[in-house]
């Protein structure tokens, strides 16, 4: 269960991460978490969005610069050692984790990662093997 997350790549300006916030806003797009990195020459603002196709038009309307990337969300118990046991449950599968953010509007006691993988499919498989629960677009918007 693959969500899409929208990455747009920003000059390292003033106001240049208010632009496209303004433009989903514009539109009633709420954005429901997201990430932001920068290296030297831009930075890269990663969202996710329930509408990502909707929100991918408006932004490149806007004049952004938009990828859509697949990630996995996934459901944490948020206690000690949770995020432990799920790293160690992805290193014993051999999978490498990219990148990875929190996302906290997730269910009472639950806390919910975005996690992006050199495999995907593979990272879903042992995940859920684990019984690690992997969340669809539809239980993440809930």
């Amino acid at each position: 269960m693959k969500i899409q997350q929208l990455s747009l790549f920003l000059e390292n300006q003033p106001a240049h991460l208010k632009h496209p916030c303004d433009a989903l806003a514009a539109a009633g797009i709420n954005i429901r978490t997201l990430s932001l990195a920068d290296s030297e020459q831009f930075g890269i603002l990663r969202l996710i969005v329930p509408q990502w196709q909707q929100a991918k038009q408006v932004l490149e309307e806007a004049g952004c610069a938009v990828r859509v990337d697949e990630v996995v969300a996934l459901e944490i118990n948020d206690e000690v050692g949770g995020l432990a046991k799920v790293l160690g449950t992805l290193e014993s599968g051999g999978h490498n984790i990219e990148y990875m953010y929190a996302f906290t509007s997730g269910p009472s006691g639950k806390a919910i990662m975005i996690m992006r993988f050199n495999d995907t499919d593979g990272a879903i498989t042992t995940l859920e093997g684990a019984q690690i629960n992997v969340l669809d677009s539809v239980s993440l918007f809930e």
